[in-house]
């Protein structure tokens, strides 16, 4: 498929796997991405990953030192670290100035993952004081995929009214739930799960064993 032009927004509610996970898939297969991370996000990449700075090396270490293992890159997967960095554009979390605040910039979707009650909130309020909150209005307003994945529980009266007035302004509420019927082995494999689920709505084609076929079913 052509390279997609992706944002992804990552917010201080756990799940920083999913986040990081997100990204190695996407700028391995040669998609683009535009990151913002709030200051709480930046305290979970921290927490969860000991991740101390913005930077491909730190989020995407599998790109950047690929095992000794790996299959040789296919034409869509980029062959050198230079080329992915190209390709990650990290943003200040304040910078509401920033590219990915207008809606003359162009993409493809935008995915919050994790997504905080916090930046639910801000978002469901059309809050623009952080670029999060101002690119995810802006993707709304322009009819682009906006997934929001809260992962928070369990969940307050105003979470759910703050997830109705988004679902009513067109964002897919996406919570990372990981469904069981794959018969998942590993933490990785339910990791898996959501992050295939977020590359299907956002229609990014990807090879991870998440969907049902049948016969998987009892006889």
């Amino acid at each position: 498929m052509p390279p997609r032009t992706l944002v992804l927004g990552i917010s201080g509610a756990s799940g920083a796997v999913y986040a990081l996970r997100f990204l190695e898939l996407t700028l391995g297969q040669g998609h683009t991405v535009h990151l913002v991370v709030s200051e709480f996000g930046r305290r979970l990449l921290f927490d969860e990953a000991n991740i101390r700075e913005l930077s491909l090396a730190a989020l995407c270490p599998m790109l950047v030192n690929p095992p000794p293992a790996t299959p040789a890159p296919t034409p869509t997967t980029p062959t050198t670290a230079t080329d992915a960095v190209s390709r990650l554009f990290i943003h200040p979390h304040k910078d509401v100035g920033a590219v990915i605040a207008s809606g003359s910039f162009l993409h493809d979707g935008m995915v919050v993952l994790p997504c905080s009650s916090a930046s639910l909130g801000a978002i469901a309020t059309g809050s623009g004081s952080n670029l999060l909150a101002r690119a995810a209005a802006v993707t709304l307003k322009e009819r682009r995929p906006l997934i929001i994945c809260h992962r928070e529980m369990p969940l307050s009266l105003i979470d759910i009214r703050n997830m109705e007035t988004l679902a009513r302004a067109g964002a897919t509420l996406c919570s990372p739930n990981p469904g069981f019927y794959l018969l998942p082995a590993t933490i990785n494999d339910l990791v898996d799960f959501v992050v295939g689920k977020v590359l299907d709505l956002l229609g990014v084609e990807h090879q991870l064993n998440t969907r049902w076929t049948s016969g998987k079913g009892h006889s």
